[in-house]
């Protein structure tokens, strides 16, 4: 595509953010301190944080855990290229900048279906010639495989790191979350990682609210038991400590206190390809 239709094509995206309707992507972006969100996405934000006080701790628990993960499969698995499925806004301590930090030619494609990810994130990442962000939605797994540039910073031939980090629940059943994900599994080589963080029912009155408050304010989303969760990771060996509360995924200090109920409903699992 050339550099002025390749222009055009990100103004037509940007004239479709309707700043009215909530996102997810900026309500996340909200909870975790971010900028990049308008009156509807504070107003859901606001909502879970007034009503559900120990919910932020779930969106700090995940960045947290991403970081780990990303910082491990750089520094111990050697692991050079990252596809992040339903990325979100680009925030402080993103995969990118984690990988980069220990490899600089540690190559990353961004994946969201929000416009605005798109015309944020092109302008963040403009100089970094191992880093691009894709307008796809992760449920058309073959559009984002076949796209140019997702074939030119990544190679399939070599391991990739695949991450779906807290965007699986997003989906409901009849999307079928754990046919996107073997999708994945079917095409990238042995050695290759996944990392899966998800909101966990415990059948309680708290899980059961937030989904609750999810479901009324953007009409989708189911959290899942661990024996679900435990399925999405289908074909693939599971790595210690398996599936586990995301401030449990390997920490980098010993925790103090015990985790709050709040903490227990965000899961994270990081597996290989055998």
């Amino acid at each position: 595509m050339a550099h002025n239709e390749a222009a055009d094509a990100e103004r037509a995206i940007s004239a479709r953010i309707d700043t009215s309707v909530p996102s997810i992507a900026r309500t996340y972006d909200y909870i975790i301190g971010g900028k990049d969100n308008f009156a509807a996405d504070r107003a859901i934000g606001d909502q879970i944080i007034t009503n559900l006080p120990g919910a932020p701790a779930i969106a700090i628990d995940n960045r947290a855990t991403l970081v780990r993960a990303v910082r491990e499969l750089v520094t111990t698995q050697r692991m050079k290229q990252f596809v992040d499925l339903g990325s979100g806004l680009p925030t402080a301590e993103n995969v990118h900048q984690v990988a980069q930090r220990h490899q600089p030619e540690a190559k990353v494609v961004y994946v969201d279906n929000d416009p605005i990810v798109l015309a944020h994130g092109r302008a963040l990442l403009e100089e970094n010639k191992f880093t691009t962000v894709l307008h796809a939605d992760l449920r058309n797994g073959q559009e984002i495989y076949d796209n140019p540039a997702t074939r030119a910073l990544i190679d399939f031939d070599q391991p990739v790191a695949v991450i779906f980090s807290a965007i699986l629940h997003h989906l409901n059943d009849d999307e079928d979350p754990a046919s996107l994900v073997k999708f994945w599994v079917d095409r990238i080589p042995s050695g290759s990682y996944v990392f899966i963080s998800h909101f966990r029912s415990l059948n309680d009155p708290a899980s059961a609210e937030i989904e609750s408050v999810l479901q009324a304010s953007f009409g989708r989303g189911r959290w899942r038991t661990d024996d679900e969760i435990r399925a999405l990771f289908d074909g693939l060996e599971l790595l210690e400590p398996g599936i586990v509360p995301a401030a449990e995924w390997r920490p980098a200090e010993p925790l103090d206190d015990e985790l709050t109920n709040w903490q227990r409903l965000i899961v994270a699992g990081l597996a290989v390809k055998p």
